[in-house]
């Protein structure tokens, strides 16, 4: 009775500690994009409710969107690519980077509610962790040149930051996470890469045969699609 009442009390601690970290790794996200926006970009101002409400129609679209996934056949089935973040880089792109880190959390959270999580969260805050790392230099570089050009560069910026920050928190953080929550070993979610290519045979080999090309894709992928539309939509969301 003691022992169980033990064990529960740790997984209860480990859960609070791990959700206390995603609100930390949240705030230090919104912090930075805060200052940049403050001190450097100084957006124009709009109306507080107007902005409240354009944030939260674009997280909903982000989060409906994450119901439609698609495996690449280059990578395992658990890495699945979806549309969730061109919502929020064309808010990032019509509000500031604040707004576009917002919205990325917002999309986070309504997915939880409607879908739940299979991962105990923490797929969901590679989600967000990954997001943030195309959304945020990409909004950034584009409010510091708002042309064509400077969205193009801000997008190309984005999309090789995703690349790089999906890649390292995949073989730092996410990957060992996953063989932990589901008691499988590495060598188990190694080889269901090896099928798929026989060049992957280690953690270090199946982040650089599919999880980077999978970001890079979906970096690319969401910049093109983005690029295509935010000027229809930014008239849309500018008219009285």
């Amino acid at each position: 009775m003691l022992e169980n009442l033990a064990k529960l009390w740790a997984a209860v601690q480990e859960n609070v500690m791990f959700l206390l970290m995603c609100l930390l790794v949240f705030a230090g996200i919104f912090v930075v994009a805060l200052l940049l926006e403050k001190l450097w970009l100084k957006p124009e101002k709009q109306s507080p409710a107007r902005r409240v409400a354009y944030v939260g129609i674009f997280a909903a679209i982000a989060a409906v969107l994450m119901y439609l996934e698609f495996p690449l056949p280059f990578a395992p089935a658990f890495y699945e690519i979806d549309f969730s973040e061109i919502p929020v880089l064309i808010c990032s792109f019509s509000l500031g980077p604040v707004a576009g880190v917002v919205c990325e959390f917002l999309k986070v959270v309504l997915k939880l509610f409607l879908k739940g999580t299979s991962t105990a969260f923490v797929g969901d805050l590679a989600n967000f962790v990954v997001g943030c790392a195309l959304i945020l230099p990409a909004s950034v570089v584009y409010f510091a040149n708002k042309t064509k050009k400077g969205a193009v560069i801000g997008m190309a910026v984005g999309t090789v930051c995703i690349t790089v920050v999906g890649s390292l928190f995949n073989a730092v953080y996410l990957i060992p996470a996953f063989s932990v929550l589901y008691d499988t070993p590495l060598d188990v979610i190694i080889g269901m890469g090896t099928k798929i290519n026989p060049g992957i045979t280690s953690v270090n080999t199946l982040v650089l045969f599919a999880v980077a090309p999978f970001n890079l894709l979906k970096g690319v992928v969401d910049s093109i699609i983005t690029f295509l539309l935010y000027k229809h939509i930014e008239r849309l969301l500018r008219m009285k």
